[in-house]
C-alpha cells in the first residue's frame, strides 16, 4: 500500500491538522454546540492540546461561526426597522 503526501496547494500552505480542527469544530456545532461553547473549547484547545494548527483550526471555525451568527442578527434588526410600518405617513 502507498501513502500520499498532501500537496500543499491543496491545503492552502496549512498544515492538514488545521483542517482536522476546522472540522471538529464544525461536527460539534452541528451537533449543536453553541458558538459560545465553541469559543470556550477553543481557548481550552489553545491551552491544551500538543498541535497548535489544530487549535488554530478549530479557533479559526468558533470565530466564523460567531461571525456568522452576528451576521444573522444583524440582518433580522435591519428587517425590524425597515419593515416597521408605525412611522409611515398615512397621507
Amino acid at each position: 500500500m502507498t501513502t500520499m503526501t498532501i500537496a500543499p496547494a491543496l491545503t492552502g500552505g496549512h498544515d492538514p491538522a488545521y483542517y482536522a480542527g476546522r472540522a471538529d469544530a464544525y461536527d460539534e456545532h452541528g451537533d449543536g454546540t453553541t458558538t459560545a461553547e465553541l469559543r470556550t473549547r477553543a481557548e481550552y484547545i489553545a491551552d491544551f492540546h500538543p498541535n497548535k494548527d489544530y487549535a488554530l483550526g478549530y479557533a479559526a471555525y468558533a470565530a466564523s461561526a460567531r461571525l456568522e451568527q452576528d451576521a444573522q442578527q444583524d440582518t433580522r434588526r435591519a428587517d425590524i426597522t425597515t419593515n416597521n410600518t408605525y412611522w409611515k405617513a398615512t397621507r
